[in-house]
């Protein structure tokens, strides 16, 4: 007959102490003395005790996992905003599921289905858009869910984003500084919040000062289909380029000194968004438009353990965090 599962009452009798101690030994913000804590520990190590996180969210109705869901991490901003949230929700408790979504738009719903399998507390959203039903349903279920990175205004998710309006009014602006004239746009992914919001900040700040878009080519934020894409504003000879994040603008940088063999930025000045940290490597030097991940990481986990707490309020907050303009190498001043 196969042993039988080590539990917690085996390591109450080996270390002495009672079953609830070592369930809150085991909780998270749970609190127990040195003495009983380092008794437990020791008789968890010999048993080979470890507590079933889904068997005990069975029973207090938590299991402090939270989902991530990531479309890609070939750009450098996802890894890190991963990273920052993993350590600031296990610093509150929880542990972090991650999956990756096959598409940016599309039916999630097969991933957020095996998400909902490991009865999750929430779900973030890392620049994944999903769609209503699906919203409907966590909200049924009780499950808070947060874009982040990403907006829809019409599901009246919880979201933080940069200001992304404001971002690209600052990208035209340093562009407009340095003297552009022909200015050309390397859009990302047509349908997402973030590319709609930064070009119309870069539209309405060109328009004030009398200018507007001189080419445009889509980028969808992949390093070989901005490169392509660059290959085609380059036909209109432009003097300044405007890539809607970082990956998008190292390629146009690729394109524009290897292919054309033009001076960055005496040619072609060129600025990003987001400030991933290539952007600040010598071969690069690209002035760009800086997402204060920190910020956004510390109101989404805030936002987020609010809304699993019940102290959230009746509306999920969206937060806009500013982001802030870092100039380098590949723009010029007049």
């Amino acid at each position: 007959m196969a042993d039988r599962p080590v539990t917690s009452v085996d390591v109450a009798r080996l270390a002495g102490v009672s079953q609830s101690a070592v369930s809150r030994y085991f909780t998270p913000g749970a609190s127990v003395s040195a003495r009983m804590a380092e008794k437990i520990r020791e008789a968890s190590d010999t048993l080979g005790y470890r507590p079933n996180v889904l068997a005990r969210s069975l029973i207090t109705g938590r299991s402090r996992i939270v989902g991530l869901v990531v479309h890609y991490l070939e750009n450098q901003f996802y890894p890190e905003v991963v990273e920052k949230l993993s350590v600031a929700l296990q610093a509150q408790g929880y542990h972090v599921l991650l999956f990756m979504a096959q598409r940016t738009v599309g039916d999630v719903g097969p991933v957020v289905q095996d998400i909902l399998d490991y009865r999750v507390d929430a779900i973030v959203m890392v620049s994944v858009s999903v769609s209503s039903v699906l919203a409907e349903r966590c909200a049924a279920l009780s499950i808070p869910v947060l874009l982040f990175n990403r907006d829809q205004p019409a599901t009246g998710l919880r979201a933080v984003t940069s200001d992304n309006i404001e971002g690209g009014r600052l990208a035209a602006q340093v562009l407009l500084a340095g003297g552009a004239r022909r200015i050309g746009h390397l859009a990302g992914f047509e349908e997402a919040q973030t590319q709609i919001e930064r070009e119309q900040g870069f539209t309405e700040a060109l328009a004030e000062a009398g200018q507007s878009i001189s080419a445009r080519a889509v980028g969808n934020y992949h390093y070989a289909q901005a490169a392509e894409a660059t290959r085609a504003l380059m036909a209109d000879r432009p003097d300044a380029i405007f890539a809607a994040d970082d990956h998008m603008a190292f390629a146009a940088l690729d394109v524009i000194r290897h292919e054309f063999r033009l001076r960055v930025p005496e040619d072609v000045a060129v600025v990003g968004f987001d400030d991933v940290p290539m952007a600040a490597w010598p071969s690069f030097d690209l002035t760009t438009i800086r997402q204060r991940r920190d910020l956004m990481v510390e109101g989404a986990v805030a936002d987020l353990i609010a809304a699993i707490e019940g102290e959230e309020g009746d509306t999920p907050r969206k937060r806009r965090i500013p982001p802030e303009l870092v100039e380098r190498g590949t723009t010029r001043r007049a």
